[in-house]
């Protein structure tokens, strides 16, 4: 981990500091309101940054007349109302500049024609390529659309040949697209990402597609803006790279150490390094930054010094500082720019700065100046995770190390030797416990192989594998990457033996935020000087992060969340000591579906470390298509499915005797809850022209508060037997609506049998399919039945107990942010 100065000293509680610290408060704490400030907010924040500014001055002023400590005492908070103020008034100026730049509602789905710049490195896959595009000219009459879109280009296939083809595309090359955009969108859970604001804070305010259409065309092959040179320097890189490492598996890592690209990882090799806590040296970090600004600065600190011309008009120091500073921009300009880099940028520069003014601050005045620098460039920047971590780990290490005195360097070399390895182990085991409570936090999770791992992979990574990456950016040949590669491969070798080991990693729910603020607090505590008495009770204040853990029904409740997992189902239904899950979500791409995005994610959130139960409706990917990743992730007692027997599925689970066919009349009870199958029935797999949405298993969850009927996708044919087989025992409290709302669902006979409350709808936001389709919506509110939609709603959780109703709780009313606007829909879709 990177730090500043060799000897941190206790920042002086004077007003700048607490100016730097006010503004970033107030910056970041805008990211977490619902709604940007309306007129009488901004009103009010005016009066505060001017009521601020005014008695911080005027107090200051007393001060220096009379000196008086109380008066003194006022100035730090004027200048802490003042600058939270506005530091707020500024990020919610750069939220509204963003968030105005945004796409009609009337040309969603619509095909625009646009000419524009590919404006990041594009990224090939099977499906076709990503890209980021830059428009500079709308040729669609009357079309409105934003400066900057994430588009992909599916690739097609030939008609004779198996191949795919894909569109040449280059970083920095001008192109005419037709091209079908639909407003920022993304799925919204308990815990979950939020894409919705990754898109904001990467200024991608549409997403879409490339048509297939003639009009598609390069007009130019190189645009030549400033930024298009970074970026075809990074693609050359990225090039050359696979082109020295053809077939390697790990070419990703070193394009990601080499330029910040880490898009070309496969997801197991990214569950290795979660699982051995080293994913944050898989990017530009601030210790490589450091490392590398170190190295230059101290080349040129060497060379300068020997020329007595140069010394004598500019110090050799501040030469030193001025070049290396020069090279870390270079690097993380390469790199992406991404926040851990930019962070430790603008700690060098404030540093180095402060080396030309022979005023060099205290290594937390730098931290603090680096902070309000990130959030003044990127106001969003608190929304990441690496900015919690990176500079919580900066700011741990500098205060451990406050005002503490340095011991003599002891007189062999051995010695030295052994004090250098005592005190990084020392700063190893201070990251690893201080990390924790963030950690859980925002993963959940945390490695507890990542002690050992670090150990060996900073030093490896840092001082090998890195070196020979850049120095074969600019050195010939490909020998400088076989090298890094064939290093990072025999660490991987140990790596993954430590992944494999039983306990690597220790999951639990998410912690409630009182604990997380307790566990903070005793980090300070442990990190504190060796004086303060009881320092090892700080590690009491970290127990209730893991022994708080949340509520469970009551015997004979239940509890019920449909996931937003767009286009599919997912629901969760829990008892007091059982949980089920009720189909898995989509496939979205080769590596990635929804049981490992969204489901196994929310259950080890929510405290649900096993199924008691998994019922996979049929074999439609929209339900089926996360089994495979929650089956590796999270232990399941049992499978029910109407899957067939050769499915790869049913054959894994039934090596262990734990796969079972749905059929109707089976039963069971947990916790007072009672459980039925009402469809397939044994005679349907029988019928081979029955398709599998026929066969979705439909199965009725009764509680002493309510009822659920789940349906999977089941289709008019199937309705209409259960509605004259037993319409009675079809009625329930909420229905999960079948087939997401198709036409071919939902009949009239079967909605007034089951005679629902409430209706829930899990379709994806402007899916292909048109779901759910307004005729059928309708349907429903004709009926009087409450209509709720993933797609809009998010998530939904329902209470089933006493004194609870039938109202769930929408996540994205819960969680609402102000970027989280919603979707615009058809006047016939409304409720």
């Amino acid at each position: 981990m990177d730090t500043i100065g060799a000897h941190a000293m206790t920042m002086p509680i004077t007003g700048l500091p607490t100016a730097l610290l006010a503004f970033a408060v107030g910056a970041t704490a805008l990211q977490w309101m619902p709604d940007l400030p309306g007129d009488d907010l901004r009103a009010w924040l005016l009066v505060g940054a001017g009521f601020g500014t005014i008695a911080s001055l005027t107090a200051a002023r007393i001060r220096a007349r009379c000196a008086s400590r109380a008066v003194a005492a006022v100035v730090p908070g004027c200048l802490a109302v003042a600058f939270f103020a506005v530091g707020m008034q500024y990020a919610a100026w750069r939220a509204e500049l963003r968030m105005s730049d945004a796409l009609a509602p009337g040309w969603e789905g619509v095909d625009i024609v646009l000419l524009g710049v590919v404006d990041d490195l594009p990224q090939p896959s099977p499906r076709g390529i990503r890209f980021a595009f830059a428009v500079e000219n709308v040729e669609t009459a009357g079309a409105v659309v934003p400066k900057r879109l994430s588009l992909t280009w599916y690739a097609a296939r030939e008609p004779q040949t198996d191949p795919v083809t894909a569109p040449d595309l280059a970083a920095g090359a001008r192109w005419r697209l037709v091209v079908r955009l639909k407003r920022p969108h993304g799925t919204v859970n308990p815990h979950g990402f939020d894409i919705e604001a990754w898109l904001l804070q990467n200024r991608l305010r549409a997403t879409g597609y490339v048509r297939p259409d003639a009009r598609n065309e390069r007009v130019a092959a190189f645009a030549g803006r400033g930024s298009d040179y970074v970026q075809r320097l990074r693609e050359s890189i990225r090039a050359r790279i696979h082109a020295a490492l053809p077939d390697a598996p790990y070419a990703g890592v070193i394009v990601a150490l080499a330029i910040g690209e880490q898009r070309a990882i496969p997801e197991r090799q990214w569950q290795v390094f979660n699982r051995t806590g080293i994913a944050h040296l898989i990017s530009i970090s601030g210790l490589h930054v450091t490392v590398f600004a170190a190295l230059v600065g101290g080349l040129a600190f060497a060379v300068a010094r020997r020329s007595v011309r140069l010394t004598t008009r500019l110090p050799a120091r501040h030469l030193a500082a001025a070049v290396g500073l020069a090279a870390a921009a270079g690097y993380v300009l390469v790199a992406g720019a991404q926040v851990p880099a930019v962070r430790t940028l603008l700690m060098l520069a404030v540093a180095a700065t402060g080396i030309w003014l022979a005023r060099p601050g205290t290594a937390g005045l730098v931290w603090l100046w680096a902070l309000a620098l990130v959030l003044a460039w990127d106001p969003w920047a608190g929304l990441t995770p690496g900015f919690w971590l990176s500079f919580g780990a900066v700011g741990l290490l500098m205060f451990a190390h406050a005002g503490r005195l340095t011991a003599p360097l002891p007189a062999s070399r051995r010695q030295r030797a052994l004090a250098a390895l005592a005190a990084a182990t020392r700063t190893q085991a201070l990251i690893t416990v201080g990390l924790v409570p963030m950690t859980l936090a925002l993963f959940q999770q945390v490695s507890l192989a990542a002690p050992v791992a670090n150990a060996l992979a900073i030093p490896v990574v840092t001082f090998a594998v890195v070196p020979f990456a850049l120095a074969g950016i600019v050195v010939p040949g490909t020998l400088l990457w076989q090298i890094a590669h064939a290093v990072f491969a025999a660490l991987m070798r140990v790596l993954d033996a430590l992944a494999a080991m039983p306990g690597a990693v220790w999951e639990q729910h998410a912690p409630p935020p009182w604990t997380v603020a307790v566990a903070l607090a005793g980090v300070a505590w442990i990190a504190a000087p060796r004086g303060v008495p009881g320092r090892w009770l700080g590690f009491i204040c970290m127990l209730p992060l893991a022994v708080v853990r949340p509520s469970t029904p009551a015997h004979g409740t239940m509890r019920m969340v449909v996931l937003d997992v767009d286009q599919g189902l997912a629901v969760v239904v829990r008892t007091a000591t059982r949980t089920l899950l009720y189909d898995t979500g989509p496939r979205y791409t080769d590596d990635a579906d929804a049981g490992g995005r969204i489901v196994a994610p929310y259950l080890r959130a929510a405290g649900i470390r096993r199924l008691g139960g998994l019922v996979v409706s049929h074999q439609d990917t929209d339900h089926s298509g996360g089994a495979r990743t929650l089956l590796q992730t999270v232990p399941v007692d049992w499978l029910a499915s109407s899957l067939p027997g050769e499915h790869a599925l049913v054959q894994s689970m039934a090596e262990q005797g734990a796969a079972i066919r749905c059929e109707a009349g089976q039963q069971w009870i947990w916790d007072g809850v009672r459980f039925s199958v009402l469809h397939p029935a044994p005679a349907h797999y029988r019928n081979p022209k029955l398709a599998p949405n026929d066969l979705s298993c439909v199965v009725r969850v009764d509680s002493g508060y309510g009822s659920v009927l789940l349906t999977g996708d089941l289709e008019a044919s199937g309705e209409d037997e259960l509605v004259h087989r037993d319409a009675a025992a079809l009625r329930s409290d909420v229905l999960i609506v079948p087939h997401h709302g198709s036409r071919t669902s939902s009949t009239v006979a079967f909605i007034a049998a089951v005679a629902p409350a409430v209706a829930v709808f899990t379709p994806g936001y402007r899916n292909r399919f048109g779901h759910p389709r307004p005729e059928i919506v309708a349907r429903y509110a004709a009926a009087g039945i409450v209509r709720y939609r993933t797609d809009r709603d998010g998530a939904l959780s329902f209470a089933f107990a006493p004194g609870s109703d039938l109202v769930p709780a929408a996540e994205r009313e819960r969680n609402r942010r102000y970027w989280h606007a919603a979707p615009i829909r058809d006047a016939s879709a409304l409720d």
